[in-house]
């Protein structure tokens, strides 16, 4: 039996990576970064040609019909590069939703748009997980009130994908009255994010499950994370071995000293068990739905903790240059950071892992 990749999904791979590689060069990172947006105009529109607007809406729907495993696949790209774009909300949380908790009706009017790239959303669950005094939505009558932290892919987003304090998943148009969305500023530049502040906005409800699909909609928006912090860990340790290949001192470089060899083996040591365990989430996402939460919590609380410990060494065999902006590593260690504490933090999800096993007693 075959556990790796199919030819199709390295090709996919392959093909993401390259496209990424040419349009989104450090200088282009920083330029979008610095210059106050977390969007790349370029990159997004190159991204819709190649259909990844409907990555995971079926075909009967115009879309690509793909599974979790080949949305984490391209969310690795996506860190590898440290790709200033939107995914894993706008991508594949939102239309997965649709998909799962959305009437005939719905799905018709909404997932050919996602697919063709007509309409964009945001995606604010947080509050399912934690939330802050004042946060939370309620809906009363068809409208919500309250406020949603942590809105991901909120920029030009047309539409937004939130949940209400039962978990149910509603549709809200940007242009509603009664909305107002705050950019947030957090560490990782790359990343659209925005607080959502709603009075009695009127919202399109999806079918009320009791939160089993929001719960999903987390569970893949983990998984996502998760592969994104691969990707950016991926590129930390090669950045490192390069370095470590050139960078001269008493007269050898730096990669023939064994504490530098130890560090750059124990990086990759750390990061490969990580593959796997995002693969598999991904796999059993789509083919394994009962397993689909805990083993997104195992994907997210490990890899977060792992791409930390990477990105710190990555950047301490740079020694000081590791600090500048001129290599830009700073990039990819906020957004690791980023992956690591939105949609729970690892000691948050390792305790809703323990729940889901009934380790612990689930707190009302």
């Amino acid at each position: 039996m075959d556990f790796g990749l199919s030819q199709e999904q390295q090709m996919l791979a392959e093909s993401v990576t390259r496209l990424l590689r040419e349009l989104c060069s450090l200088d282009q990172v920083r330029q979008v970064a610095e210059g106050g947006s977390a969007v790349s105009a370029q990159t997004q529109a190159a991204l819709a040609e190649m259909g990844l607007p409907g990555l995971v809406v079926p075909v009967t729907y115009g879309g690509l019909g793909m599974g979790m495993l080949d949305a984490a696949i391209v969310a690795t790209a996506m860190g590898e590069a440290v790709a200033p774009v939107p995914f894993a909300g706008r991508y594949v949380m939102a239309p997965l939703a649709l998909i799962e908790a959305g009437t005939e009706a719905q799905k018709e009017q909404w997932l050919p748009r996602i697919a063709s790239g007509e309409v964009s959303f945001g995606v604010g669950v947080q509050e399912l997980i934690s939330s802050r005094d004042g946060s939370g939505l309620r809906c009363t009558g068809g409208k919500l009130t309250g406020a949603a932290l942590f809105v991901l892919d909120c920029e030009d987003a047309d539409h937004f994908l939130v949940a209400d304090e039962f978990g149910r998943l509603h549709i809200v148009s940007a242009q509603a009255e009664g909305l107002e969305l705050i950019a947030l500023k957090t560490i990782d530049a790359t990343r659209a994010v925005g607080e959502l502040r709603l009075a009695s906005t009127p919202a399109e409800g999806l079918v009320d499950d009791g939160g089993a699909v929001a719960r999903r909609v987390i569970a893949a928006g983990r998984i996502l994370l998760a592969a994104d912090s691969l990707g950016g860990a991926d590129a930390m340790i090669a950045q490192a071995v390069v370095y470590a290949g050139q960078r001269e001192q008493f007269g050898r470089v730096i990669g023939s000293f064994q504490a530098v060899k130890h560090m750059c083996a124990e990086m990759a040591a750390k990061i490969e068990p990580c593959r796997s365990l995002v693969w598999y989430a991904g796999h059993a996402f789509d083919a394994v739905p009962a397993e689909a939460e805990l083993v997104a919590c195992h994907a997210k609380s490990h890899t977060g903790e792992v791409g930390r410990f990477v990105a710190r060494a990555a950047i301490e065999v740079h020694g000081g240059m590791g600090f500048t902006d001129l290599l830009g590593l700073h990039y990819w260690f906020k957004r690791i950071g980023f992956d690591r504490q939105v949609l729970g933090g690892p000691e948050a999800v390792r305790e809703e892992a323990a729940m889901l096993q009934g380790w612990t007693a689930r707190a009302d």
